[in-house]
C-alpha cells in the first residue's frame, strides 16, 4: 500500500506547449530528503537555534550530522525501498539527510506512482509532473521529500539592469564607506558561499575589475552540483549578470574571504543541493551563504519548501549565517494573482532576508535613501509570509497583518535593506564596458560581505543573526531607519516595515553591539558533543538497532493519504 507525501501536489504547468510523455528509457537522478534525528530523544535543537549569538554553541558539521542528521536506519530503510524498485543508490549523506537515486523514467514512475510529461516553454522542454509523490507505508514517516522528477525552473535572479547605459552606478568599496562598514578587516579567514542556478564567471574580467577597484581579487571558487559548472555565454545574460553581481559586491566587499561559488541546476531538487552542499561542505566551510534567487511562496511546493527550511535551520545550528534578496518585483513578486507575496526562501526564518533601497550620495556623504521603488523597473520585495508565523524576535515589531485575507499574521519580510535600485545602482565586470545593475542581489552579497569582515573582528562566526539584530543591534540603534516610500501593497514607517525592515546597518556600530560568545550550558555540551567512533557521515551507512524518535517539522494534524 502507497501513501501520498505531504505537501508534494504539483500544479500542471501554467504555459508553454505539452510535448508528450517522457520515454521510458530516459535516466535521471532524485534527491530523496529524509526526517531528521533527535539528540538524546530530546528536540534540543530549538532550543540551540533560538540562543542569540553571544549565548550559543554551535555545533560543528559533523557532530550536527551525528545529532541531527538522517538515521543509520532510516537511510537503509530507503537503500531497501530502491532495491525492489531497481533504482540505484548513487550517494547518501547524514548531515545532509539525502539519499540520491537513480533510474529511468519508468523506474522512477513506478517507484513513486507519478505521471510525467515534457513541456516546451520558450523553446526549452521539462520533464514536469503533477498531482503527489507517493511511497510505500513503512516510508511515510522517514521520507520528507522526493525532488528532481520535475525540472521546471525553480527560481529567477533577482537583478536589474540600470534604464540608460550611461549610469555610473556604486562602487562596492564606496558603498561599504558610505555604510560605515568597520575598517581594518576584510573577511580574512572566512568563506561566503553564493548559490548560483546557471550563468558562469570570466576570471580574467574579475580580475581586471579588482585590479580597477585597487582591491585585491579574493580567492574564487566554482564548485559543481548535479553536473552544474561554471558556463558563462558568450554575449550578456541575466544568469550571468547575477554571477557577476554576486562575486563582485561580496568580494570587493570582503576581499580577504574565499569565494566558493556553488552551481546547480535551477529546479527544486539543484536549488536544495546546492544548499545543502554549502551548508555542508567540510572542505571550504562557509561562514555565510548569500542566496540571490527565489520564487513567491505559492510557487514552492510544501515539501520542497519545508526542506528547505529545515536545511536553513541547520545552517543556523551549525553556525552559518544565510542571507537572501528579497525579489524585485515589490510587494506582489510578480505572482500576477491580484494578492500580495514574499519572495522564498528569503522569508524562511533562519534567513536574513535583505530588502533594497534607492541611496543618493554627495561629497562622501548620503544625502537621501527611500525604498527602492522604480515602477514597472523593480521595486524591492517585502510582505507577510503565508508559510511562517512571526518568530520570536519580531514579536515586539509591529509587524502588519497581510494585506490578502483573511490577513493573518505572518513572519514579516524584509529584515534588512540597503541600496538596490539599478538607477543607483553597481557596476559589474559584464562586457567590455561593464554594466549598471541593482536589484536585491546586490543586497545579499553585500550583507555576506559585512557578516565576513564581522566575523573575522569578533574571532568567530555569528552565525544566525536575525535574534542579535531585532533583540540588540536595533535598540542600540545600529540601523539608519527608512521611513519614505512603498513597495505596492505595504508603506515604509518609523521602525521596522514591510518594505525595509529594521533599515539600512550603520557597520561599525553593529560591531559594537556584538558582545562576547558564551558556551552552552554543561548538558547541552555532553548531549551533543561527538564521541570517538561516530561515523563519517559522508561514508556508507551500515544498519544498527537503534530507534529514533520521529521528527516532522511542519507535521500536519492528519496525514493525506491521497
Amino acid at each position: 500500500m502507497t501513501v501520498a507525501l505531504w505537501g508534494s501536489e504539483r500544479d500542471p504547468v501554467r504555459i508553454g506547449v505539452s510535448g508528450g510523455s517522457v520515454p521510458s528509457r530516459e535516466r535521471f537522478d532524485v534527491s530523496v530528503v529524509l526526517r531528521r534525528a533527535q539528540a538524546d530523544g530530546v528536540d534540543r535543537l530549538e532550543d540551540l537555534i533560538a540562543r542569540t549569538p553571544w549565548d550559543r554553541w554551535r555545533l560543528d558539521r559533523r557532530a550536527f550530522a551525528a545529532a541531527y542528521g538522517a538515521t543509520p536506519q532510516d537511510v537503509n530503510a530507503v537503500r531497501d525501498f530502491a532495491a525492489d524498485a531497481k533504482l540505484e543508490v548513487v550517494s547518501s549523506s547524514l548531515g545532509r539527510r539525502t539519499i540520491v537515486l537513480r533510474g529511468t523514467a519508468g523506474q522512477h514512475r513506478r517507484a513513486f506512482g507519478v505521471r510525467l510529461t515534457r513541456q516546451a516553454v520558450r523553446h526549452r522542454s521539462f520533464r514536469v509532473r503533477t498531482g503527489p509523490v507517493t511511497v510505500p507505508d513503512e516510508l511515510a514517516e522517514i521520507v520528507e521529500a522526493v525532488l528532481g522528477l520535475d525540472e521546471r525552473p525553480q527560481a529567477r535572479p533577482y537583478v536589474r539592469r540600470a534604464a540608460a547605459a550611461s549610469t555610473t552606478g556604486f562602487t562596492p568599496p564606496e558603498v561599504a564607506h558610505l555604510y560605515d562598514f568597520p575598517t581594518g578587516v576584510t573577511g580574512a579567514g572566512e568563506c561566503i558561499g553564493l548559490i548560483e542556478l546557471g550563468g558562469g564567471f570570466d576570471p580574467d574580467a574579475l580580475a581586471r575589475y579588482f585590479s580597477e577597484l585597487e582591491v585585491s581579487m579574493p580567492r574564487i571558487e566554482a564548485v559543481s552540483v548535479d553536473g552544474a559548472e561554471n558556463a558563462p555565454r558568450a554575449g550578456s545574460a541575466a544568469p550571468d549578470e547575477e554571477v557577476a553581481l554576486d562575486i563582485a559586491l561580496a568580494g570587493a566587499i570582503a576581499p580577504g574571504a574565499r569565494i566558493a561559488v556553488y552551481f546547480a541546476p535551477n529546479t527544486d531538487r539543484g536549488f536544495f543541493d546546492a544548499l545543502t552542499t554549502a551548508i555542508h561542505d567540510t572542505v571550504r566551510r562557509p561562514s555565510v551563504i548569500s542566496i540571490t534567487w527565489g520564487a513567491s511562496e505559492e510557487a514552492w511546493t510544501l515539501q520542497a519548501a519545508r526542506a528547505f527550511n529545515e536545511a536553513l535551520k541547520a545552517a543556523a545550528a551549525i553556525g552559518v549565517t544565510v542571507c537572501c534578496a528579497t525579489g524585485d518585483r515589490g510587494s506582489s513578486d510578480g505572482a500576477g494573482d491580484g494578492f500580495a507575496h514574499v519572495a522564498f526562501p528569503a522569508s524562511s526564518p533562519f534567513a536574513l532576508a535583505c530588502g533594497g533601497t534607492r541611496m543618493t550620495a554627495a561629497h562622501h556623504r548620503i544625502t537621501g535613501e527611500v525604498v527602492w521603488n522604480d515602477g514597472r523597473r523593480g521595486a524591492s520585495g517585502g510582505g507577510i509570509s503565508d508559510l511562517f508565523d512571526v518568530p520570536s524576535w519580531q514579536v515586539n515589531c509591529a509587524v502588519p497583518r497581510s494585506v490578502n485575507p483573511p490577513r493573518r499574521n505572518g513572519r514579516g519580510v524584509p529584515d534588512v535593506a540597503a541600496n538596490a535600485s539599478p538607477e543607483t545602482g553597481y557596476r559589474i565586470p559584464i562586457g567590455a564596458r561593464g554594466r549598471v545593475v541593482g536589484g536585491t542581489s546586490a543586497v545579499s552579497p553585500l550583507w555576506a560581505g559585512l557578516v565576513a569582515r564581522l566575523n573575522e573582528a569578533v574571532g568567530s562566526s555569528i552565525g544566525y543573526i536575525n535574534p542579535l539584530l531585532y533583540q540588540r543591534a536595533a535598540p542600540r540603534g545600529c540601523f539608519r531607519d527608512v521611513t519614505d516610500g512603498n513597495n505596492g501593497a505595504y508603506a515604509a514607517a518609523a521602525g521596522w516595515d514591510a518594505c525595509s525592515g529594521l533599515g539600512v546597518a550603520i557597520g561599525d556600530r553593529l560591531l559594537e553591539s556584538i558582545g562576547p560568545q558564551a558556551s552552552a550550558p554543561r548538558g547541552l555540551v555532553e548531549a551533543l558533543k561527538t564521541v570517538d567512533g561516530v561515523q563519517d557521515p559522508e561514508q556508507p551507512i551500515q544498519a544498527d538497532d537503534a530507534e529514533r524518535p520521529t521528527v516532522g517539522p511542519w507535521a500536519p494534524a492528519a496525514r493525506d493519504d491521497g
